[in-house]
């Protein structure tokens, strides 16, 4: 049995904790803050509540088998989870509006094809048919395995490219290199394109720079359905921390981790904000790998040849703006869960995301938002009340003064118009708002994803210090719940079956 540290409980240090105190391992978590869950987080009030981070559930399959290895009791026995259905729906720049099923290939294809005109479900669904290659060739190396030594090879991207016909096309497809560019060749149609690219942008991903192969993205919702935990994404948060306690792992909040002990070149334990040393055979750190080096006297966890914590475009670029509404009235029976609301200028709202190639953000007018209104009795106060919540994915802060209250003021209100698209009468409903800027510490970071030359993979779980492991949505196979609850159970795997561990079987 060994003695081994966390750092932080987060959804992908708990996920390890878990599964190494299963293992026979004495584990003990360290976290700063008074809680845990990282970025599922919920805010409440006058009997409200709000998922303020991730609102629903992708690749339930991960925590079911959290569960079934870590305790007699399944997944479904400790939180109910309810399939989103419709999964989606859109409303364009244009004002057309579409319902997209949840898990059904056939009825979003008909779905689209009755709002966007025939044709348009074919076409969207051959571009998900080609993610399916890309999922197919990369699921394992980068869902269920370490990161791979020679990672460059996952520096090619799997997105098969289209043939393209005539006498100097034959045989021949052009390179993909962008999702923005995959969506213009083999969408065309303005709206599905805005569909395609929303996936990216929700994640934090630029559609002009991300790979084509985070067509994934849509490709994982559509095949394996979105999920949404009764008691909201905090529920699963607070399941995954009851079992890790009926497991015996020890949780100490307030605990700021100020350094890494080292004994014989390999880690040996922690040294705390007040002085006190934890010592331990293992050392789990669940925060970003940019801090590690800080951690360890300066000593850079990973090699030259390595995946670099600071390499990566903009998914260390991006905050996430979010309106919690209170609102008077009963949510209507045929509401939808999710509604995503387009941009009138997608190019606007990108150059104001992510910069216009100059450095310059200016924040978009108009920018996509998400409305998530669940039919949650936990939410509201009672059934003549609604808990919404809108989110817009902006600039993070630096480039943008999130503390500037007017001006934030004015974002809420834009927002609140451009949802009444989802939620006719919205401003007259309004009982009360709570406005949550961008932080720094909030800052979520997206799936790890194949080509651009590895620019978008994650750093390792393996550091090149013994015994010291890096997991969560900051390291392979990357952010949201379940992703990094496959870190969890990766560097789990490491540390009970040894560095050269390669995966499940």
């Amino acid at each position: 049995m060994a003695r081994i540290a966390v750092i932080g409980a987060g959804m992908g240090a708990m996920a390890a904790a878990a599964r190494l105190a299963v293992a026979g391992h004495r584990v003990a978590v360290y976290e700063r803050g008074a809680t845990y869950g990282g970025a599922l987080r919920r805010y409440e009030r006058d009997g409200f509540a709000f998922d303020t981070g991730p609102g629903l559930l992708h690749l339930p399959a991960v925590y079911r088998d959290l569960f079934l290895k870590t305790g007699r009791e399944p997944l479904e026995s400790c939180v109910e989870l309810a399939q989103v259905d419709p999964a989606r729906r859109h409303v364009f720049a244009d004002g057309t509006g579409v319902s997209l099923p949840n898990a059904s290939r056939a009825g979003v294809l008909a779905a689209l094809d009755g709002a966007l005109g025939e044709g348009a479900g074919e076409r969207w669904s051959a571009l998900v048919n080609r993610a399916r290659e890309a999922w197919d060739a990369t699921r394992r190396p980068l869902l269920e395995e370490p990161l791979w030594q020679d990672w460059r090879v996952l520096g090619r991207d799997p997105y098969p490219a289209v043939r393209r016909r005539g006498l100097f096309g034959r045989g021949k497809g052009p390179t993909t290199a962008t999702l923005a560019e995959v969506a213009r060749r083999e969408l065309a149609d303005p709206r599905l394109i805005a569909l395609l690219e929303s996936h990216a942008l929700a994640y934090g991903f630029d559609p002009r720079s991300a790979p084509a192969s985070a067509a994934v993205l849509p490709y994982m919702e559509q095949t394996f359905g979105s999920w949404y935990p009764r008691g909201g994404m905090r529920a699963l948060a607070a399941a995954v921390y009851e079992r890790c306690r009926a497991r015996k792992v020890e949780f100490t909040f307030g605990a700021e981790v100020t350094g890494i002990v080292e004994k014989d070149g390999r880690a040996a334990g922690i040294e705390l904000a007040d002085g006190r040393v934890a010592e331990a055979e293992f050392v789990v750190a669940g925060i970003d790998p940019v801090q590690l080096p800080g951690l360890c006297n300066g000593r850079e966890p990973w090699g030259e040849d390595d995946v670099r914590p600071d390499l990566g475009p903009s998914d260390r670029a991006t905050g996430r703006l979010t309106v919690c509404l209170a609102l008077r009235g009963a949510r209507p029976e045929d509401a939808v869960h999710r509604t995503v609301v387009h941009a009138a200028d997608r190019e606007a709202e990108l150059a104001g995301v992510f910069g216009d190639g100059f450095g310059l953000r200016e924040p978009c007018a108009r920018p996509t938002v998400t409305v998530l209104r669940p039919d949650d009795p936990s939410t509201r106060p009672d059934d003549g009340h609604e808990a919404v919540t809108l989110t817009a994915t902006v600039a993070p802060p630096g480039p943008v003064d999130w503390q500037d209250g007017e001006a934030l003021a004015q974002d809420a209100d834009r927002m609140t118009e451009i949802a009444e698209a989802a939620i006719p009468g919205l401003p007259e409903r309004v009982l009360w708002r709570e406005v949550l800027p961008p932080t720094d510490r909030e800052l979520v970071p997206g799936p790890a994803l194949a080509g651009q030359d590895g620019r978008f993979l994650r750093p390792g779980n393996r550091t090149r210090i013994p015994g010291l492991y890096a997991v969560g949505g900051w390291s392979h196979p990357g952010g949201g719940p379940a992703h990094a609850g496959m870190s969890g159970a990766i560097v789990a795997g490491l540390i009970v079956n040894g560095d050269d561990w390669h995966g499940s079987t």
